[in-house]
């Protein structure tokens, strides 16, 4: 009799635990459906890298824009231009620019920011936690776990605004005890913006060091 109870509750857990998946991936699904229909997408985003063990805490302002394959996000007095092909990672304190090729091991590592409503596609499980209400609003609350045991994070959580399927929030859960926190301040879609955005501009910055690696 013990044998059936348990069989029972494994299977009620197993059927509940894929209802939570395929929630997550309709959910999902939608949010990648609608930011592919956007030609362009500028976000300004507040940054938090926090390490208890380490009593370490992070806080900074971004920005970031996407345009197809290209982007540029501006962290912490680091602007980075990707245009398709050529990674510029200017350092303004340093008054440095280092330039690379964008090579298969940055993509593998997701350093990709056009890919990030894309992300769950491939290499990770989810699941529905719940649906969370704040004074900022309601939101789906979705875990992603990296099937790839070699990533630096065991979790991420997505915060996702119930009506506009907007991101508001990432929580990215570190190995190493770093957990950063991503949230969206302000979001705005189908801006013009030229391929020359997208390319470190050396002509306009004639002191900075130019450190060519490709």
């Amino acid at each position: 009799m013990t044998k059936y109870f348990s069989l029972l509750i494994i299977t009620l857990l197993s059927l509940n635990l894929s209802a939570q998946e395929n929630k997550a991936k309709t959910i999902l699904d939608q949010v990648s459906e609608i930011n592919k229909k956007y030609s362009s997408i500028k976000a300004e985003f507040s940054f938090k890298m926090d390490n208890a063990e380490e009593d370490v805490h992070e806080n900074s302002e971004g920005s970031i824009i996407l345009k197809g394959n290209k982007y540029r996000l501006y962290l912490m007095d680091v602007y980075t231009y990707f245009d398709g092909k050529t990674i510029y990672q200017h350092l303004v304190d340093a008054e440095e620019v280092n330039i690379k090729e964008a090579s298969e091991e940055d993509e593998e590592k997701g350093l990709n920011p056009t890919k990030i409503f894309t992300l769950y596609e491939t290499g990770f499980k989810f699941s529905y936690v719940e649906e969370q209400t704040t004074p900022a609003g309601v939101f789906h609350v979705i875990d992603l776990f990296p099937l790839d045991k070699t990533r630096p994070f065991s979790r991420i959580r997505l915060h996702i605004d119930t009506k506009s399927l907007e991101i508001k929030s990432l929580v990215s859960i570190g190995k190493d005890g770093n957990n950063i926190t991503i949230k969206i301040k302000k979001f705005e879609p189908n801006l013009d913006f030229k391929d020359s955005d997208f390319v470190f501009d050396q002509a306009a910055h004639p002191d900075v060091e130019v450190v060519d690696m490709r």
